[in-house]
């Protein structure tokens, strides 16, 4: 028994990967081999951020929660640990109009980052903060994907988020005024047709008002001309007669006596 335990008690005392090393090295002395056969490949080896990296969802469906294997229960229960109101932005690759999202962790949310502070991966800003809610489309195990996510960003993180938005407008824009203005010009063309067309019929139209005109006013001419001939030999007539009139005698008025105008009334009852 107190051989065993000299020989036990060092064994135990060392560490795990110790014992390990020993126990290789006793078995290839004792039974023969090599080390290649024990020697291990990294790329096999996985630790538990490895795992739920891999399978991580930004958003979980009720078909990738019904999955119980380790690693999706693993990742799972880390996605149920975050905070998922505001997100965290990588703004590192907006000029390609690239952007990567994430939830908060704990740490984030007690430290008021996303929300009281730019939710910038590297900005720290506290000022100027404007809310935004944007469709975030994103590539998920080989399949398109989009979700509705908020941001809380200063103002310079802002307008990295929009650039290419107030690039896309801008361009609308442009093209409206071209669209525009290429149709006035059309309407301009057009008017400027109708209005040549315009002065030519006036012109002949003019000639033509201006012989009818010259017709008319010698018909008036000889209207004119006409009337007053007229209008003298009325004249004339009047004058002859009223000089007649007051170049005869004046006629004497003989009044009736009351008697001849009873007669005259009895004849005129009885006849």
């Amino acid at each position: 028994m107190d051989k065993k335990r000299v020989h036990v008690q060092p064994f135990l005392a060392t560490d795990a990967f110790s014992r390990h090393k020993k126990l290789i090295n006793d078995y290839l002395r004792y039974y023969g081999g090599s080390m290649e056969h024990f020697r291990r490949s990294s790329a096999n080896d996985k630790t538990d951020y490895d795992v739920i990296q891999e399978h991580h969802r930004f958003i979980w469906d009720e078909e990738d929660e019904q999955d119980t294997s380790w690693g999706k229960s693993l990742a799972k229960k880390y996605y149920d640990k975050l905070f998922k109101e505001y997100c965290i932005s990588d703004l590192s690759r907006y000029k390609e109009n690239k952007f990567a999202m994430r939830w908060r962790t704990e740490k984030e949310v007690i430290d008021g980052k996303g929300q009281f502070i730019c939710g910038g991966r590297k900005c720290e800003a506290r000022e100027g903060l404007q809310s935004w809610e944007v469709n975030f489309g994103y590539m998920e195990h080989g399949a398109k994907k989009n979700a509705l996510v908020k941001l809380r960003l200063c103002s310079e993180c802002s307008e990295k988020l929009n650039l290419h938005q107030r690039r896309k407008l801008a361009e609308k824009k442009t093209k409206k005024k071209e669209l525009k203005s290429r149709k006035r010009s059309r309407k301009e063309k057009k008017n400027r047709k109708k209005k040549k067309k315009k002065k030519e019929n006036s012109s002949s139209s003019d000639n033509s008002h201006e012989s009818e005109e010259s017709e008319d006013e010698s018909k008036k001419d000889g209207e004119t001309t006409d009337g007053r001939e007229e209008s003298q030999e009325k004249k004339n007539s009047e004058d002859d007669s009223t000089k007649a009139i007051w170049s005869q005698p004046a006629k004497k008025i003989v009044e009736k006596s009351r008697e001849e105008e009873l007669e005259d009334y009895l004849e005129d009852l009885f006849f």
